[in-house]
């Protein structure tokens, strides 16, 4: 067996942001991608957003790429979300999103700014969010 402690911090808007997301639809697609996570032992430490993107900090297992982790969480709640009606248009995911490592020594400042989301967009957009994200991580577009 093989012991691997790797956290990563990621990030997924709605389609063209568009603002899909309210408290009370997040709070059901939150509680529904924890529970998904779970039976696809998948860890989630913490798991928040605003009404047009979500950030999780998640345990990256030793047998699992980044990529199927996010698409069991990102692209499976999506499907979720539209077979159960829960927005009244269908909804959509960007097909983008970021991810970085997070090291032990900045979890707690890391889990404070997922659990503050609603506070932090009182002042930032998501689009001022994502550059400002990109820019601290070295992460440039190509296309």
């Amino acid at each position: 067996m093989s012991y691997v402690r790797v956290w990563i911090h990621a990030v997924w808007g709605t389609k063209n942001r568009e603002p899909l997301l309210t408290k009370e639809i997040r709070l059901q697609v939150i509680d529904h991608i924890r529970a998904n996570a779970k039976e696809k032992q998948i860890y989630i430490d913490r798991l928040n957003g605003y009404t047009d993107h979500l950030h999780c900090l998640f345990g990256l297992n030793a047998d699992r790429a980044i990529a199927k982790t996010m698409q069991l969480m990102k692209g499976e709640s999506a499907y979720w979300i539209n077979k159960e009606k829960i927005t009244l248009l269908t909804f959509e995911r960007a097909d983008e999103y970021y991810a970085v490592s997070v090291s032990e020594s900045d979890l707690e400042r890391v889990r404070a700014y997922i659990d503050n989301q609603e506070e932090h967009h009182k002042r930032r957009t998501f689009a001022e969010e994502v550059a400002e994200f990109m820019q601290k991580h070295g992460l440039a577009r190509h296309g």
